[in-house]
């Protein structure tokens, strides 16, 4: 994971590495298959022209990788060691370049960053989704007064703690709890999650103070505080949205719900939470909780989405509520559910 990581933040300074990378391990590949092999025959197994292929080899030499002699070029020792420990890097790092292209063609968004391994089995995967986060945040929000409404959950909040400085001379940040959650443990709602990022980015942020579930009376009478208002006002004014994906059944069971509902719940084969919605396996809402603050149709007028899940045992509930995403956004996941996810699709 470290190496993926090491090779993203230099891809930012240096856009092309990655290219040359790959094609440099191309042609020791093709001349280690084929050695002793002449420049013209190379350069017709690789598609590259004479004059390409020349200045790479040359540089190759000059590094002691390939020698030459008549029959043709050959790697070196020093080469063939070097071949060999690149053959696990490039395979890594370029499949899991294409697995990320493979997911956001399946659920037709915009982006899909994926984590080298198993959130469910090793926790500080979550940790990367958390610099994964942080670099795209970084790179996408724009030099402007941003507003970031932000969910709740385990995973956001231990995502929360890997943010840095999201400030610059002309960009700042207000983060808000995207919806009401008291009820939840304190660490993992959205008003503690939200202000976490804040802190750790730099940036300023404000609380929303309503319990998880009300009455319609409640609620009606909750929409006129001044307090809750500002908030809300700010919430309806977000550019950027960060939100989990839960379990139905977990989330339920979390959220103390009452048990008639967890029954319709299982009834109805709910398999996914986000945003309050409950949804089954083919992406249908199937209950929503009244809560104040985003709503789902909300964010698919919001620029920047960003979605933070992973496990293969939330596959499932990924699929079923990406189905709902809006083109925008950006999933952030681990390897794990991403193969779980296209595992049998047709691409």
């Amino acid at each position: 994971m470290q190496k993926q990581d090491d090779f993203k933040v230099l891809e930012e300074v240096v856009p092309d590495i990655l290219t040359v990378l790959q094609e440099r391990y191309r042609i020791l590949q093709h001349i280690y298959w084929m050695q002793p092999v002449g420049r013209r025959n190379l350069s017709e197994n690789l598609g590259l022209t004479e004059r390409v292929l020349r200045t790479e080899t040359d540089f190759l030499k000059n590094l002691n990788l390939i020698s030459s002699s008549k029959s043709g070029m050959l790697l070196t020792k020093k080469g063939e060691q070097l071949y060999n420990q690149l053959g696990t890097l490039v395979d890594r790092l370029f499949g899991m370049r294409q697995l990320e292209k493979q997911l956001a063609n399946y659920f037709g968004i915009e982006k899909c960053l994926i984590a080298d391994g198993d959130s469910d089995q090793q926790r500080k995967v979550i940790s990367s989704f958390g610099r994964f986060l942080n670099e795209a945040l970084d790179a996408q929000l724009p030099e402007k007064e941003n507003i970031i409404a932000v969910m709740g959950g385990t995973t956001m909040a231990m995502a929360a703690e890997e943010l840095t400085s999201l400030e610059t001379e002309r960009r700042h940040n207000l983060f808000v709890p995207a919806r009401g959650g008291i009820g939840e443990s304190v660490n993992v709602q959205a008003n503690s999650v939200s202000a976490v990022m804040a802190i750790k980015s730099h940036g300023d942020y404000r609380s929303l103070f309503v319990p998880e579930q009300l009455s319609s009376t409640t609620y009606d009478s909750l929409l006129q505080e001044p307090s809750i208002k500002e908030v809300l006002n700010l919430i309806e004014r977000a550019n950027c949205v960060i939100h989990g994906i839960g379990r139905a059944l977990h989330m339920a069971a979390r959220r103390k719900m009452p048990e008639a509902d967890i029954l319709m719940l299982k009834q109805k084969h709910a398999v996914a939470e986000s945003f309050g919605y409950f949804f089954n396996e083919q992406g249908e809402i199937i209950y929503k909780i009244p809560r104040i603050g985003l709503q789902l149709k909300d964010i698919q007028n919001i620029p920047y989405v960003f979605a933070v899940a992973g496990g293969r045992g939330k596959a499932k509930a990924i699929r079923a509520y990406m189905q709902n995403a809006p083109k925008q956004t950006w999933l952030i996941t681990d390897e794990a559910a991403a193969n779980e996810i296209l595992k049998g699709a047709t691409l």
